[in-house]
């Protein structure tokens, strides 16, 4: 495991790579970070990846290297352009993608895109944008429709993993989703009991919303790994 330094339109951008032990060609997951940037949160995702499932890991950064949130206020104005910039966001994210598959030891005709939170809209915007993922899977994700995409014709198979009680994606908008991903090959699995950042270590805000969930945890990547399982056969 290691950091990588990349570069999109000239500005530095600082990945991390997981590889699975004993494996030379494996496909890869990008994994799009949440709100506050790349964290241990996303690196012990990655090692989940890398080491559970087989597959090589490569956590991106979209907001540049050494950009990071710590408060609500800083995590706020690093995310809040970007999501009102979708096609800023998503010229990151291909950045991103590009430089996951030019690691060495990765099959970069084989790759995927999880996102938690804020990177769950990332990766549901690679789909909407038709970037080069079998898939993508989004957890705890924010639902927004991208204003430069208005009608998406997905050809990446979808998953969601949804909390049913997640304040920043309601009943609502999981419905607005559902519709705007009709035409797609997508599945759902919603978590009863279960917040924002169902999924994130640690998370115990219930002001905010924002809970860890250990059981929606442990299931919603027992799901993923079948999902990965079809998109590389």
């Amino acid at each position: 495991m290691s950091a990588v330094d990349y570069q999109v339109d000239g500005k530095t951008y600082e990945g991390w790579l997981v590889k699975p032990e004993g494996k030379t060609n494996a496909p890869v997951v990008v994994i799009a970070h949440a709100w506050g940037g790349l964290t241990d949160n996303e690196k012990q995702k990655a090692a989940i990846v890398a080491k559970e499932f087989g597959y090589a890991a490569f956590a991106i950064d979209v907001y540049g290297k050494g950009k990071r949130g710590e408060t609500v206020e800083q995590c706020q104005a690093l995310m809040n352009p970007l999501v009102g910039d979708r096609a800023e966001l998503q010229k990151r994210l291909a950045g991103g993608l590009a430089a996951a598959k030019a690691q060495d030891g990765v099959d970069g005709s084989k790759a995927a895109a999880i996102g938690f939170c804020f990177g769950g809209l990332c990766v549901l915007d690679m789909a909407r944008a038709n970037q080069d993922v079998l898939g993508v899977a989004s957890f705890h994700g924010l639902f927004r429709p991208a204003e430069n995409i208005p009608q998406p014709k997905i050809k990446a198979k979808v998953l969601i993993e949804h909390g049913w009680l997640d304040p920043m994606a309601t009943p609502e908008d999981f419905l607005a989703i559902s519709k705007e991903f009709a035409g797609a090959d997508w599945q759902a699995h919603v978590h009863g009991h279960s917040y924002h950042s169902f999924t994130t270590v640690g998370a115990n805000n219930a002001e905010m919303g924002t809970m860890y969930n250990a059981d929606a945890d442990r299931r919603s990547f027992a799901y993923l790994k079948t999902f990965l399982a079809e998109l590389f056969g």
